[in-house]
């Protein structure tokens, strides 16, 4: 019985990072109303980047993601300027082919470069023994930067000039622009700030597991469970549905294969969808 609930308690922390690269996906739908494809392929790049300056230029892992951060915001504001801003406002068919042609272009080169084969981060962190289990010191401290840059986000929104202006955008894009905001520039700020959140949950992840270069797929899917459970466009929804799909992972795994989990995810998937299009923690619009 303690096992499980160890192995709850460890999805719990896996969660969380699961929770910081859903918050990049929504925030970028609750801004722009676009679903962002490449967001897979974006925390591809965070792994690679954090395995390139961690293997090669020696950064620790943790400081390497502050550049790993700066680089996924200004490819995510380049990919804005170029593919993502003359879609807006047009058919949700039109963003999705155009995020879609991005990411297999990153996926292509990145295959081209490094190929399929698996990586990993081969650095030890001491953990926490408990009972016999022991949780691993590296997913109690990617849980806690998830959390911290989390917390470090939602500031950023609600107590700053560019928070407010982006928050201003997403709730009345005319009416924004009427007061001097400039939509377009702070579109692709935001769209910057979800591509950076993707990259970094890629870093961390990057430190938890083995991954390859389509790895990102997988963590795609997952962010978008994530977003249905906290719902479309809550940054704080996507944090908590993180980790309540990590604590369901934990629960069913001593169970069942772990192959089988996918498939409870996405069952919970529709679920959610049908009884909760709202998402658990999504707000309810008045009709």
């Amino acid at each position: 019985m303690f096992g499980v609930l160890a192995s709850m308690v460890d999805g719990v922390l896996v969660g969380a990072v699961y929770g910081l690269a859903a918050i990049g996906l929504t925030l970028i739908w609750g801004v722009m109303d676009i679903i962002n494809l490449t967001h897979g392929a974006m925390v591809a790049l965070g792994m690679f980047g954090l395995y390139l300056l961690f293997g090669h230029l020696g950064l620790p892992p943790y400081a390497a993601l502050f550049p790993v951060a700066a680089g996924g915001f200004v490819l995510g504001v380049v990919v804005y300027w170029i593919a993502v801003h003359r879609v807006i406002n047009r058919p949700p068919l039109m963003s999705l082919l155009a995020t879609f042609a991005v990411n297999m272009v990153v996926i292509g080169i990145g295959t081209a470069v490094w190929s399929t084969s698996p990586y990993n981060v081969a650095f030890a962190v001491p953990g926490i023994t408990w009972h016999g289990f022991t949780f691993t010191g590296a997913h109690i401290l990617a849980a806690v930067v998830a959390v911290l840059i989390a917390a470090a986000l939602y500031l950023f929104m609600r107590h700053t000039r560019l928070g407010k202006a982006i928050r201003a955008v997403a709730s009345n894009r005319q009416a924004a622009e009427l007061m001097g905001i400039p939509s377009h520039q702070v579109l692709a700020i935001a769209f910057g700030l979800g591509i950076g959140l993707a990259a970094v949950a890629g870093g961390l992840i990057a430190t938890l597991f083995p991954f390859t270069v389509l790895s990102g797929d997988d963590y795609q899917l997952k962010s978008f469970v994530v977003t249905v459970l906290g719902g479309l466009g809550n940054p704080a929804g996507a944090l908590l549905g993180g980790v309540l799909l990590g604590l369901i992972e934990g629960g069913v795994t001593p169970f069942i294969a772990v192959s089988w989990t996918p498939v409870i995810e996405f069952a919970l998937f529709v679920v959610i969808l049908i009884a909760f299009p709202q998402g658990l923690f999504g707000r309810r619009t008045a009709r």
